[in-house]
């Protein structure tokens, strides 16, 4: 009989020619356990998925009492849910004022999708602008906000009339004009090695598109609910951006996402024509349960502002070593630059090797991630960073 790991690489859709291939069995809290009884710390929460822990009771209790009570009922949008109008209202709640309005999907690029779609709806422009060395998805309206072409190039052609700024380049903005319908950022680059935007940068940008009509669109589907030590990364900034799009740690390790703006400009997508975005499974009534739970953790248990601290104990701890030369970051969302050419691989085969799981970035191979989940503790801080030490000592 064939093993689960012959299984995979048959029948699995792969996405690398080498993927980590560990075959988890179990996870709890901060841990993953694997096929063999080895248990891991998550140092990534699944790339910023798993922001309250893997199983949290209260996300498991809501997902098991939504079963209990209906699963899939009609296409999004068509029938009053319960857990879908109770996030929204929840999620508005802990919003500014004019992103009022949530249109479920289901990931983080359909949220993209959604956006990028709404600002060429309400402003009847078709120019979009991104900034380089961003990620913001894969699907193909996504995939042409990306500015490298190692990862684009095999897709072509793609979405026309896109521009590409320099991140945190005042000097640039200028080229957002009144043919612009949106503008799509991440106020902290995740995969330009949590870079974050400059604060004059960001009041800058808000300032230019708002005289130029452009509506400004914020990616919060890595920063979002609580990573940075802001609920989102926006607030950092004292700025409010007309669109906000979010997925990974909204589910609480369900499967979801959403775009939030004001309902005036939302409602622009119901008419002229109708059904202006659809989706079948936005809002899956089992998902926003357990978003619902997610959020009211994060909210109740301050995880938010808690973070703040808890990734201030890395970075005191891991900075004194000799082979960090620096950190950047905000909340439980760092990146640690390393010295020596492949040190970032070595380091993250180490932490496998070990018993943690640390990640790289798609367009910076001098950093690694440290992004636990929001609800570890001092302790397993200090155990992790121990760890993580150890790796270090091997490069």
């Amino acid at each position: 009989m064939l093993t689960n790991r012959q299984l995979f690489f048959r029948h699995v859709g792969q996405t690398s020619c080498a993927p980590v291939g560990l075959e988890i069995v179990k996870a709890e809290g901060i841990y993953m356990y694997d096929d063999e009884g080895r248990k891991y710390i998550d140092l990534v929460s699944g790339v910023s998925v798993s922001n309250v822990g893997h199983r949290h009771p209260k996300v498991v209790e809501a997902v098991k009492n939504q079963l209990d009570k209906y699963m899939h009922l009609m296409v999004y949008g068509e029938y009053i849910q319960s857990p879908q109008v109770k996030f929204a209202k929840l999620l508005s709640d802990n919003l500014p004022d004019k992103l009022n309005s949530v249109y479920f999907v289901n990931s983080g690029s359909e949220a993209i999708e959604g956006a990028m779609k709404l600002a060429k709806r309400y402003t009847g422009r078709y120019e979009i602008i991104a900034f380089k060395n961003a990620y913001h998805g894969s699907t193909h309206g996504a995939l042409s906000l990306m500015n490298n072409e190692n990862l684009t190039q095999a897709f072509r052609p793609l979405i026309p009339a896109i521009k590409f700024l320099d991140f945190n380049d005042v000097s640039q903005l200028s080229r957002i004009s009144e043919k612009t319908a949106g503008v799509v950022i991440e106020a902290i680059q995740a995969e330009g090695g949590i870079l974050p935007a400059d604060n004059v940068f960001m009041k800058q940008l808000r300032k230019r598109c708002r005289e130029t009509g452009t509506l400004l669109i914020i990616d919060e589907i890595q920063t979002g609910f609580g990573r940075t030590g802001k609920l989102f990364a926006f607030e950092h900034y004292n700025i409010v951006p007309d669109i906000i799009a979010i997925a990974k740690g909204m589910g609480g390790g369900m499967p979801t996402g959403a775009f939030v703006s004001d309902k005036e400009i939302m409602n622009t997508l119901t008419f002229n024509p109708m059904l202006g975005h659809i989706t079948t499974f936005g809002g899956h009534p089992v998902s926003a349960a357990g978003a619902l739970a997610n959020l009211e953790i994060i909210t109740e248990e301050n995880l938010a502002e808690k973070a703040n601290r808890k990734g201030q104990i890395y970075i005191d701890i891991l900075t004194k070593h000799p082979k960090v030369k620096s950190v950047r970051g905000k909340g439980l969302f760092l990146a640690f630059e390393l010295e020596g050419q492949g040190s970032v691989e070595k380091v993250i085969s180490k932490g496998v090797e070990i018993g943690f799981i640390s990640d790289a970035f798609l367009f910076d191979n001098k950093r690694f991630r440290i992004a636990p989940p929001l609800t570890i503790t001092d302790e397993e801080i200090l155990l992790s960073a121990e760890l993580v030490i150890k790796a270090l000592d091997t490069i």
